[in-house]
């Protein structure tokens, strides 16, 4: 199962408490305060994990503790520290406060850590106050209680390249053709209910990922369709191929249409390079190509359009290998850059 958000309450261990003690042996009856301080509570860890997919198991347990720190015991001896508690979570992540909606963390690499609650301070033993003029203190102090707080989990997939298109363009067959992934194929829309990441190996020592988002409506962004869930992780791509079908009406019309949703979700994302593969050629006339071939510059002079059929094969050598020259552009222009 496929989740890409969830909210979990996660609490830091609590500091031991310091110790008031004195140092009792047979020749020194009378010694010194030798009361250790407490140990300090475990903080509550995320770190992420390339190799996650789904933020599913936060969603059976929303709760997450650390462990506590131990009290400060005789002869100086500092309380042991309680064990920081690690939660992990896919590389993609982003981390909320639940409450401010402030971003505690984004977590884009693999490893990467975030301390989400810090663990309670351990209380200070007799020993520490003791002074000339107070040689045998009878103080010590409790420890703080470690940091508690609500946040939320979202999780946006990270992929070069991303296939957008209306319910049954083609993408998931498209997807299982270039690459390794095997998503749900059928003839009827919303096939595709969860994204989809397939490894696309261009030559011997180039490869890229591609994601299969399940299909968008027009009001996509207005919570209509299946859409809405899945727009977050398009902002991860570097490069978008709109699949567009061929037999449709106005094709033009279809790729402004799935422009404008993205859009209206985050004005940034038509930024990002595009590529339009008009889909199901093998369905078309000789009249038809002919009319879609000349019709190809119709999208924009920056947008390459390909006529495509993932059933035989025809056009995708060529659009892959659109994809690796537009992804190559995307990492100079990273490179270049001051």
């Amino acid at each position: 199962m496929f989740i890409d958000q969830a909210t979990i309450v996660v609490k830091a261990g609590r500091g031991g408490n310091g110790c008031v003690s004195f140092r009792r042996e047979k020749y020194v009856p009378k010694g010194g305060p030798d009361g250790g301080n407490g140990g300090s509570g475990g903080s509550v860890v995320i770190r992420s994990d390339r190799n996650l997919t789904t933020l599913m198991d936060f969603r059976y347990k929303r709760n997450y503790r650390a462990q506590n720190g131990d009290s400060g015991k005789g002869a100086n001896k500092t309380g042991k520290q309680g064990k920081d508690i690690v939660l992990r979570v896919p590389s993609g992540t982003v981390i909320r406060d639940a409450q401010t909606g402030e971003l505690i963390a984004d977590m884009i690499d693999h490893a990467d850590e975030v301390v989400v609650a810090g663990g309670g301070k351990g209380g200070r033993g007799n020993a520490e106050f003791a002074t000339p003029t107070n040689q045998a203190p009878r103080i010590a102090t409790k420890g703080t209680r470690g940091e508690e707080r609500t946040i939320e989990l979202e999780l946006k997939l990270l992929a070069d390249v991303g296939l957008v298109g209306f319910p049954n363009a083609g993408k998931s067959t498209l997807i299982s053709r270039i690459s390794s992934a095997r998503p749900k194929i059928a003839e009827y829309p919303f096939t595709t209910l969860v994204p989809n990441l397939g490894i696309v190996r261009y030559s011997e020592y180039k490869s890229f990922v591609v994601a299969d988002m399940p299909g968008i409506i027009e009001g996509a962004h207005r919570g209509k369709g299946l859409g809405v869930q899945f727009l977050r992780h398009i902002e991860r791509t570097r490069v978008l191929v709109f699949l567009v079908e061929c037999t449709s009406e106005n094709p033009k019309k279809v790729y402004t249409t799935l422009a404008t949703e993205m859009k209206s979700f985050n004005p940034e994302m038509l930024d990002k390079p595009q590529i339009v593969a008009l889909t199901k050629i093998d369905l078309a006339d000789e009249s038809l190509k002919k009319k879609l071939f000349r019709s190809r510059a119709t999208f924009g002079k920056k947008i390459p359009a390909h006529l495509i059929s993932a059933v035989t094969g025809e056009g995708l050598r060529e659009l892959v290998a659109e994809m690796w020259k537009t992804l190559e552009r995307t990492f100079s222009a990273i490179t270049d850059r001051p």
